[in-house]
């Protein structure tokens, strides 16, 4: 089965789990950011902030790395 993979930034990666990525870090994101006060832009920042690390920390979890490395030991 061929995987549907792309060039991003000098490395391979699956299409499928890079839209994964983007839309649970989109969804915790603004999810965080309207979840703060309405008229403080200073905690929307940081709520928003949070809501992003929150989604890289669910998508390192959830999307597993598919890279083989072999060693070899030099002579």
């Amino acid at each position: 089965m061929k995987k549907n993979l792309i060039e991003l930034w000098g490395d391979l990666v699956d299409l499928k789990d890079l839209i994964l990525a983007i839309v649970i870090c989109s969804v915790t994101t603004m999810g965080s950011f309207f979840l703060a006060p309405a008229g403080d832009t200073t905690k929307q920042l940081f709520f928003g902030l949070g809501g992003a690390v929150l989604g890289f920390v669910i998508s390192t979890v959830l999307i597993k790395p598919k890279r083989t490395v072999i060693e070899e030991e030099e002579d």
